[in-house]
């Protein structure tokens, strides 16, 4: 592991240290537990975006999911 210093608001200090407390932990692991959440949260909103620019790039066609629609009769009809 690599130590590193980091400034951040008191407020925003006391918080993890109560938090950090309740959940048993200590505040280096509480933050690493959440710097690893918001990176997963940034890798996701990342790929919802190209997702995303890909569809306007190449917009759904109106037939093109029709060749699925027998596959989805559930036999209840």
């Amino acid at each position: 592991m690599k130590t590193v210093q980091m400034t951040l608001d008191e407020d925003l200090v006391n918080a993890i240290d109560v938090v950090s407390k309740q959940l048993h932990t200590n505040r280096s692991a509480f933050t690493r537990m959440a710097l690893r959440e918001a990176l997963a949260r940034y890798n996701l909103k990342q790929l919802e975006r190209k997702h995303r620019q890909g569809y306007e790039k190449n917009p759904v066609t109106a037939d093109e999911f029709s060749v699925w629609e027998n596959e989805q009769a559930w036999g209840d009809e």
